[in-house]
């Protein structure tokens, strides 16, 4: 079982950046596919950025050219990234860091087997 821990959440104004992090406790998880999803207030949890074991990289429509996922498998210990630039409100949610069961991109929630517990992102107008 790995545990994720998320932090980097906060308040930003629209137009500004942050960067998400999520450190992994437990077990390596190079080789598995990681995850960022997110949960707004009364919304369903959606997909945001996947990446592969080889670090090939997907993401949803709403965020493509302004989000980043990137991994860092250094000293077997991983950690994996989101930069976020260019924020706006309809950004703002709770962010959570999944870890797949596999190597390869998958993007529904059920294909995640661990999940951190969360970061606010408030993106103000």
């Amino acid at each position: 079982q790995v545990r994720l821990v998320e932090s980097g959440g906060g308040l930003v104004q629209a137009g500004g950046s942050l960067r998400l992090s999520c450190a992994a406790f437990g077990r390596t998880f190079s080789d598995l596919a990681m995850a960022w999803f997110r949960q707004a207030p009364e919304k369903e949890r959606e997909f945001v950025a996947a990446i592969d074991w080889t670090s090939d990289t997907y993401y949803a429509d709403s965020v493509k050219g302004r989000f980043t996922i990137s991994r860092d498998n250094a000293n077997a210990k991983s950690t994996v990234y989101l930069q976020m630039n260019s924020l706006k409100p309809e950004d703002t949610a709770v962010y959570y860091c999944a870890a797949s069961r596999g190597k390869y991109i998958v993007t529904l929630t059920q294909d995640f087997g661990s999940w951190g517990q969360g970061t606010q992102v408030t993106v103000s107008s």
